[in-house]
């Protein structure tokens, strides 16, 4: 039962991965010379996707926010702070008996006057070094949050599992600086804020499930950590993750703040909440696959969310060799709906039912195809990618028809 099991899950993975590069989503990274194990490229609508996962955290935990600030710091930076932290020391995985540093080490500089750095191993140092920058220019009151999105890199000595385990790889990170009284509060302010965020992406919540770390297992810097671990078809894995770094960092780097409410310098504490994109976009692949049957066959489609789908909608003329009806598709459908929304597809390549199954395979919601009676009554044809039922709308009224299912 158990190898039955494992051999489903095995499918559905390679399901998964194969419907990636054949539909433009994800790549093998170097592919043509053979691939570099731990990296991948992403295709058009992999770009698109992990773009609006992107966008959609950074309106819930930033611009919808008062006090959370921005930043993008450099890759690259002073050896010192990963020696500060205890990086150079410490970070590290067992390899045959002895520690192996998982940070990609670079040289900065010419010859001699070369001078040693890392590529960032996590984006959160980055946002703690500017904590003066941002107080200084923005005067924050406590609490507050800095929130980085950015790429890290990690010398991981055996990467596996398509996304979840790379070389390089992209962080969505927030450090919430608090009074250290109150971190039991926003810990579990943070704990929901980040379970409500993964239901409004569209992540199958009953495969999410809450691991208390257990002292031995935490990070050097934490005092209590919960990994949001998923169920991927390899296994329940690490998700995102929660963090109370205390004041182990901005101690570290020697930073303060002035609390003029409490009238001195204080050292903020801080809860980190942390999510990874890729591991994002391979938790959304896996909650949104869905098979059913349609027409006696098996069809696979990706059940995305509206508003989380690289396309929104497909625009098609019934039949691409019938110049009026691919005219009218083109200018009066397909170019206002571009204007407006952006993530518009034109599809005339091949028939009706190939269209659709390619839409459905890239998590399309709506297939548009104007046909011969369009060019009578200014009607077409909005079929629906989860039921493949179809109606008929006026032209006149797509823009409203599709602004109410995206919102």
């Amino acid at each position: 039962m158990k190898e039955e099991k494992n051999n489903e899950s095995d499918k559905l993975m390679e399901k998964i991965v194969s419907l990636c590069k054949r539909r433009g989503f994800i790549f093998q990274g170097s592919e043509i010379y053979g691939g570099l194990a731990g990296t991948f490229d992403w295709g058009h609508f992999g770009v698109a996707l992990k773009n609006n996962i992107k966008q959609n955290w950074w309106k819930k935990f930033v611009d919808s926010r008062r006090d959370m600030y921005g930043v993008d710091a450099a890759i690259l930076m002073r050896q010192e702070v990963w020696q500060a932290t205890g990086h150079v020391a410490n970070f590290a995985d067992p390899l045959d008996g002895k520690q192996f540093n998982t940070m990609l080490k670079t040289q900065v500089g010419a010859g001699e006057e070369a001078a040693t750095s890392y590529l960032r191993p996590e984006t959160a140092q980055g946002m703690f070094v500017n904590f003066k920058n941002t107080v200084d220019a923005f005067h924050p009151k406590l609490p507050f949050g800095m929130a980085q999105i950015g790429k890290a890199f990690r010398n991981e000595i055996a990467p596996r599992d398509f996304l979840f385990r790379q070389r390089e790889f992209e962080q969505m990170e927030i450090e919430y600086f608090i009074r250290s009284e109150d971190w039991e509060k926003y810990f579990e302010y943070w704990k929901e804020e980040m379970l409500s965020w993964m239901e409004e992406l569209g992540l199958d919540m009953a495969k999410v499930h809450e691991l208390e770390v257990p002292d031995a297992d935490r990070a050097h810097y934490s005092k209590r950590t919960i990994d949001f671990e998923f169920d991927f078809p390899f296994g329940r894995k690490e998700l995102f993750g929660l963090a109370y770094r205390t004041d182990f960092d901005l101690s570290t780097h020697k930073l303060e703040y002035i609390d003029e409410d409490a009238g001195g310098k204080i050292v903020p504490h801080v809860i980190e909440p942390s999510m990874g994109v890729d591991r994002a976009v391979l938790a959304l692949l896996v909650s949104s696959y869905t098979e059913d049957t349609k027409s006696d066959e098996v069809r696979g489609y990706l059940k995305f969310k509206p508003n989380i789908a690289p396309i929104i909608c497909a625009v098609s003329p019934l039949l691409k060799n019938k110049s009026e009806l691919v005219e009218y598709a083109n200018l009066k459908v397909y170019a206002p709906l571009k204007a407006v929304f952006g993530r518009v597809a034109w599809d005339d390549n091949g028939n009706i039912g190939k269209r659709y199954r390619r839409q459905d395979e890239i998590g399309t919601p709506f297939c548009i195809v104007v046909d011969f009676d369009t060019l009578e009554d200014n009607t077409v044809t909005v079929r629906d990618r989860d039921t493949g039922e179809q109606e008929r709308v006026k032209v006149s009224d797509l823009q409203d028809y599709i602004k109410e299912r995206i919102s």
